[in-house]
């Protein structure tokens, strides 16, 4: 098999990029390792930047976004008994994000690609990539007893942490940047009505909480605990229990439980990997970096590697111009690390950390009482949720 760019990863990454290079008539192959049920399984982000809306638009997915997304002006920070509300909107400039669940937009793109016809290969064994440093590079996998050989232009590493690509490059070459963090987010997606039309962070001495939505009728919460539990510890009772203490006691009164339809612990950690390129290979998205959920800025900052790579790969096919490809490590990884630092921020001021002492508790006070006392603090924090420019 020939294509122009092999794309290992058949996550909302991979396949917007393989959407987007097609209505540029640039040919991709999208290699999974999962099952088409499985990824459309995985529950994750739901937060999306303007930026990454618009990309949606311009790979003609986004009808059902605009349709059943809700446009979010702003969101609250509860913390010392206070709900205080960030108006994006005004603080931004005007901007705003759009609350749509990942699995949705996920899908929307499997069926773009299927109008189009474009080839996602699903329960793609061993896949490896080849000849990097050459100009003939090609990707191997087995289907069943047979390895099936695709030689390209390029390769696309959108296979995520655990992914191979990463692991393609050189221990000597690669540098790695990490920060995992002394607890996690224990999630629960219910078929309840959202407490808020609003997501809200809320601070607590028993650890952080955030309501959230992907719709209104199904309600994602998320509460912070040690490393140590496991779901099996947390029935839904002991949940609802336990977020309720660390919410408002007029938001607690409101809230509407019911059982689980998903219930994960996911550890948050920081994690970088420098370069995102290695001769014809292009890491993007968590292959690359992972960020605490915090910010919002996980889905979101693979968007932008997605926009990076797409205009550099139709510059170059285009009009034979190879500069966006060579500065794509160094313009990609600008973003990332100022996503980074919004995320660890965000994380450092609203989490209760274990091993605090009561000047780091000051501090976090000190954090949020000058972010409600400063407009160009909120405007920062606006400026940085609602998406950097590309």
């Amino acid at each position: 098999m020939k294509t122009q760019v092999c794309i290992i990863g058949g996550g909302p990454s991979g396949l917007m990029l393989s959407q987007l290079l097609h209505l540029k008539g640039i040919n991709t192959v999208v290699l999974e390792r999962q099952s088409r049920e499985y990824v459309l399984g995985r529950i994750r982000a739901g937060v999306l930047e303007h930026g990454f809306a618009a990309l949606m638009r311009e790979a003609q997915c986004g009808e059902r976004m605009d349709k059943e997304g809700e446009i979010h002006d702003g969101f609250i920070i509860a913390h010392d008994g206070k709900m205080d509300r960030i108006d994006l909107h005004k603080y931004s400039g005007g901007s705003s994000v759009v609350v749509y669940g990942q699995t949705e937009l996920t899908r929307d793109l499997y069926e773009a690609r299927d109008r189009m016809k474009g080839i996602v290969i699903h329960n793609a064994e061993d896949v490896q990539p080849h000849d990097l440093k050459s100009a003939n590079p090609y990707v191997t996998y087995r289907n069943g007893d047979e390895v099936v050989r695709i030689d390209c232009d390029f390769v696309i590493g959108a296979d995520g942490f655990h992914g191979v690509s990463r692991k393609s490059i050189p221990r000597d070459v690669l540098k790695e940047y990490e920060k995992v963090y002394p607890f996690g987010w224990l999630g629960v997606l219910s078929r309840t009505k959202p407490v808020s039309p609003e997501l809200i962070y809320a601070k607590h001495e028993r650890g952080f909480a955030l309501c959230s939505l992907r719709s209104q009728v199904l309600s994602r919460y998320y509460i912070q605990v040690p490393l140590t539990d496991t779901v099996e510890d947390w029935s839904d009772e002991a949940f609802w229990a336990e977020l309720k203490r660390r919410l408002p006691a007029e938001v607690a009164a409101k809230l509407i439980t019911g059982a689980s339809i998903e219930k994960s612990i996911a550890p948050l950690r920081s994690f970088v990997a420098e370069p995102m390129r290695y001769g014809n290979l292009f890491l993007a998205g968590d292959a690359a970096h992972i960020v605490p959920p915090t910010g919002a800025r996980g889905l979101n900052s693979a968007a932008s590697d997605i926009y990076y790579l797409y205009h550099a790969m139709v510059a170059h096919y285009q009009n034979g111009d190879s500069t966006g490809l060579d500065k794509y490590s160094e313009k990609a990884l600008a973003r990332v690390w100022k996503a980074q630092r919004f995320s660890w921020w965000m994380t450092t001021m609203l989490h209760t950390f274990p091993d605090s002492i009561a000047y780091d508790q000051k501090l976090q006070d000190t954090d949020l009482a000058y972010l409600f006392s400063s407009e160009k603090a909120l405007g920062s924090l606006a400026e940085n949720y609602v998406g950097l420019p590309f």
